[in-house]
């Protein structure tokens, strides 16, 4: 979602969205956002990391062979994809410990981490997109990581990673055109999946990597 559109939510919600920037490859904004959020808000119950890269900008070219690899572009898949999600969960932590009993509609806090089933290793038939399936299958190894340790906390927090299926979106619209119309779903649809399938999770749920359908994806 661009920041215009952000921009027109905030004007639309009557003072109950807060718009704050922050640069996922870059620590020190996350940490100020963290800060802000806890300056006025004091906790948080909901994380979703949705930032995500496919390619480096102004260059179409998510890798089909080996010849296309490059340091830069690989490295950049794997600080937004994997590491800027990660930080942020770092960095809202005390935030999501404090809130784990603050929602009267889930007696847990939850972070969501969106993966895709092309960072699936057991479900790579086909290849290619080498920085981005490997940088989503970093994310979805540091996920998991995760979930083991927010098992342990007093105040409980469940992490589990999202699958959104095919969404109509400016990063896969070059890449669709030979799939099934009913196949791609709009970003409407894509989000009120994603949001049921959150609204049913419980504590159990914690590590589980989730398609928009409710079933698991393979790992």
């Amino acid at each position: 979602m661009g920041a215009q559109h952000l921009d027109a939510l905030h004007d639309q919600s009557g003072g109950r969205l807060d718009v704050m920037q922050l640069d996922v490859t870059k620590e020190d904004t996350i940490e100020a956002v963290a800060a802000a959020v806890r300056q006025k808000y004091g906790k948080l119950d909901l994380l979703l990391n949705v930032a995500g890269v496919l390619h480096r900008p102004n260059e179409l070219q998510p890798e089909s062979s080996l010849h296309w690899l490059c340091q830069d572009a690989m490295l950049l898949a794997y600080r937004v994809n994997a590491m800027g999600p990660m930080l942020v969960l770092k960095h809202m932590m005390p935030l999501l410990v404090t809130g784990g009993h603050t929602n009267p509609n889930r007696p847990f806090s939850l972070v969501a981490n969106m993966s895709s089933r092309t960072g699936s290793i057991a479900d790579n038939h086909i290849g290619g997109w080498y920085s981005y399936r490997a940088s989503k299958a970093a994310l979805n190894q540091f996920t998991k990581t995760a979930a083991v340790e927010l098992a342990t906390q007093k105040s409980p927090v469940v992490a589990v990673l999202l699958h959104p299926g095919t969404v109509d979106t400016d990063l896969t619209r070059p890449f669709t055109a030979h799939l099934p119309a009913d196949k791609i779903f709009t970003p409407d649809f894509a989000a009120d999946q994603l949001l049921t399938v959150i609204d049913g999770l419980s504590e159990k749920d914690n590590g589980r990597f989730i398609a928009y359908d409710g079933t698991d994806v393979a790992w």
